[in-house]
């Protein structure tokens, strides 16, 4: 406030129930009516794998699938996907199991500094659920608006098309490194499944 004048703030917009299932989830948070999915996804949600890079749509950092399309959740407002199916990076494990495309992501270089990986990761796996036998060309077309300042975009493009084989059946996988570990609190800290004292 100078001197006498006072102006008045807009004020915040209100909160609204959002719901989806996200990554096989069903989820249903309260969020501002004018929020963006990526501000959902990370606060609310806790999806914190997708990554705020421009928030104006020219870095794919925030791609997650929508009903297995793959969009920008910094470009799609919240409420314009309410009930959908929301896959993002964290979603495409199964269990402690990683899916071809990142183990590929690992194995092939594809993955440098990591902070474009997720959008790259959830682009190159729509691209593979729809064409399982993609051309360089068609990786290159399917990763367009994916920014990578690091590997000059040749890994990425190798391990996508190492993933495609991997996704047809045709090659063999990787062992793991080490044997995966049970999470000693699937549902909480309060709901633990191994005795007291051995995983704290």
């Amino acid at each position: 406030m100078v001197g006498k004048e006072h102006i008045t703030m807009t004020p915040p917009a209100a909160s609204e129930r959002w719901s989806g299932v996200v990554n096989g989830r069903p989820v249903e948070v309260l969020a501002p009516s004018n929020a963006v999915l990526l501000d959902v996804l990370r606060d609310k949600v806790g999806t914190l794998g997708v990554k705020r890079g421009c928030d104006l749509g020219t870095c794919g950092c925030c791609t997650v699938m929508i009903d297995g399309v793959p969009k920008l959740s910094c470009l799609t407002l919240a409420g314009q996907v309410k009930d959908t199916e929301i896959l993002t990076v964290e979603g495409l494990s199964e269990g402690a199991h990683l899916t071809p495309i990142q183990t590929c992501f690992a194995t092939h270089g594809g993955s440098q500094c990591g902070f474009c990986t997720p959008g790259f990761m959830i682009a190159s796996q729509a691209l593979l659920n729809v064409n399982d036998n993609p051309s360089r060309d068609e990786i290159a077309e399917a990763i367009e608006g994916n920014l990578c300042r690091c590997t000059g975009y040749q890994q990425i493009i190798d391990s996508i098309e190492a993933a495609a084989v991997l996704h047809r059946g045709e090659g063999e996988v990787t062992s793991p490194a080490s044997d995966p570990h049970p999470d000693p609190h699937p549902s909480g800290p309060e709901d633990p499944t191994m005795p007291p004292g051995h995983a704290k």
